[in-house]
């Protein structure tokens, strides 16, 4: 009894943890929102009161709507994003279920090699990135943002699920095996739906980074057919004049989904989190 009690006093308090940092982060994602539609005056007097009927204005929205493309900014990002994170979960529980499911030399050193990965980013190799694009040919292509967004997810992604996958049952695994199942079935029947939890949490974890990059649309795909969202928004921001009525609606309707993702995956992404904290 003792000891259930004490589980339950930490799921508890990992929960109400989790739900504070969530209402610290969401701040500034109500400080946008509520901006977006007042008057570019209202913006700077009061940042932090709601609009009334004084300061309520649809200019911004109505200026990202007539300037530029807007909606192919939105496909562009949700194309690279999509299949980016497809790509970082099918090959990142890959990887993790090989790395711990099979003992081979250089096993352990694989392992760190690609946790090498989350210490050093991958921006410093911008410079030869570019480079293999251009000798391929995937400048200003989709195809090379999702490339190096793979690349970049893969670390962590490989680094989280290899841990969850080590307390899957191998009982479970073994008995798979004797009914003559393929390695293939064990992997996407009995392993993948079993940490379903750290799936979630690697989905959003990776595709907050990737919907807001800049720097390589920036770098290997500016052009105006292979832009995104977070690049779109750039045209509003000049050297002396800044469009904040637009660049906050844009970043408005660049967060939405971004919230839908958490509200699909947020109970498993809870229990992704917290799963630690209530064995």
């Amino acid at each position: 009894m003792t000891a259930a009690r004490s589980s339950l006093a930490r799921s508890v308090a990992a929960h109400a943890i989790l739900i504070a940092y969530t209402l610290i982060a969401l701040f500034p994602v109500f400080v946008i929102v509520v901006n977006a539609f007042k008057a570019r005056r209202d913006i700077f007097n009061t940042p932090l009161a709601l609009p009334t009927p004084e300061s309520f204005s649809l200019v911004g929205f109505e200026t990202v709507t007539s300037q530029g493309n807007f909606l192919l900014y939105f496909q562009n990002s949700l194309i690279v994003t999509v299949v980016a994170l497809a790509c970082v979960l099918l090959f990142g529980a890959m990887a993790a279920f090989a790395l711990s499911e099979y003992r081979f030399r250089g096993n352990t050193l694989m392992g760190l090699y690609l946790a090498l990965g989350i210490m050093i980013p991958i921006r410093l190799g911008t410079v030869a990135i570019l480079q293999i694009m251009v000798a391929s040919g995937l400048v200003n292509t989709l195809t090379a943002l999702i490339l190096v967004y793979t690349a970049q997810g893969l670390p962590l992604a490989i680094f989280i699920l290899s841990e969850f996958m080590r307390s899957v049952s191998d009982d479970l695994k073994n008995a798979g095996r004797v009914d003559g199942l393929s390695e293939y079935r064990i992997f996407f029947t009995l392993v993948l739906p079993l940490v379903r939890p750290a799936l979630a949490t690697v989905a959003v974890f990776t595709m907050i980074p990737i919907w807001n990059d800049l720097w390589f649309p920036l770098i290997l795909a500016p052009a105006e057919s292979t832009k995104t969202v977070t690049l779109g928004a750039q045209m509003f921001i000049g050297q002396f004049v800044t469009n904040w009525n637009a660049v906050l609606a844009a970043l408005t309707l660049a967060i939405v989904p971004v919230l839908v993702l958490y509200l699909i995956f947020s109970r498993q992404l809870i229990r992704g989190i917290t799963s630690g904290a209530v064995k």
